[in-house]
């Protein structure tokens, strides 16, 4: 009788020795489970900082330049028919003072603008403390939907595009070649683009029909890096979250 409950004791034992080892395996595991998630959650919570960081200082950094260029053409903007708007496009609206129609040559008025306006903005833009902000600026030549009578609205389309890439191209050059900013030419380069975008952002009143000379326009448009810093941020933690 006590060979056999010896016999049962051992074999109790055993059973435990087995299970011990699988309860402190299933207890290693959950506590890595664990850990992982409260890296990732921390890994969340750091990329969304680091977005909400660099959004803030985007936005600043936005609100300032747009106060900076206001100070200095606020007084020009309606002699140059002109304006000024918060997502710091500085758009010439008036088409008659810009070219010809259906021609792309600057006329003598909207030179004498350009060589008023170009040397200052530059001179705004181009500072430390906006510059490494700036991804690009964009000379963006608009038109409005008509071309000519008889015109059907897919070649009006076309030629307008034609039109207004030839227009902005030209605004481009005659800038460029201004004097006055022969020292930033070089970083110039690298961020100024040219941008005719025929009818396919005409302005609308308030009733929605078309503004037909308003739409016809040039506008300078500033673009920073903000989103492309963001996609740093996100593509940095994706790569950490797959080695982890």
């Amino acid at each position: 009788m006590a060979a056999r409950d010896n016999s049962w004791l051992v074999q109790r034992r055993a059973t435990e020795e087995h299970w011990i080892p699988l309860s402190d395996l299933m207890t290693g595991l959950m506590m890595i489970f664990m850990l992982i998630s409260v890296i990732s959650i921390g890994q969340v919570q750091a990329s969304s900082d680091a977005m909400r960081g660099v959004a803030q200082s985007y936005g600043q950094s936005r609100q300032e330049l747009y106060q900076d260029l206001s100070k200095e053409f606020s007084a020009d903007l309606t002699r140059w028919r002109a304006r000024l708007d918060p997502d710091l496009t500085i758009r010439f609206e008036q088409p008659e003072v810009l070219f010809d129609t259906g021609r792309a040559e600057l006329k003598p008025s909207f030179k004498a603008i350009l060589s008023d306006f170009f040397p200052r903005y530059v001179r705004i833009i181009s500072d430390p403390k906006y510059r490494r902000y700036i991804s690009e600026i964009r000379i963006e030549g608009h038109t409005s939907s008509i071309w000519g009578a008889g015109t059907g609205e897919d070649e009006a389309y076309f030629r307008n595009m034609e039109l207004s890439q030839s227009r902005t191209r030209s605004t481009l050059e005659y800038v460029l070649l201004l004097p006055q900013v022969a020292g930033d030419k070089r970083w110039l380069t690298q961020h100024l683009t040219a941008n005719g975008l025929s009818s396919s952002r005409t302005l609308r009143y308030a009733d929605g029909t078309e503004n037909v000379e308003a739409s016809q326009r040039v506008e300078f448009r500033v673009r920073t890096d903000a989103e492309s810093r963001i996609n740093e941020i996100l593509n940095a933690s994706a790569g950490t979250a797959s080695r982890n």
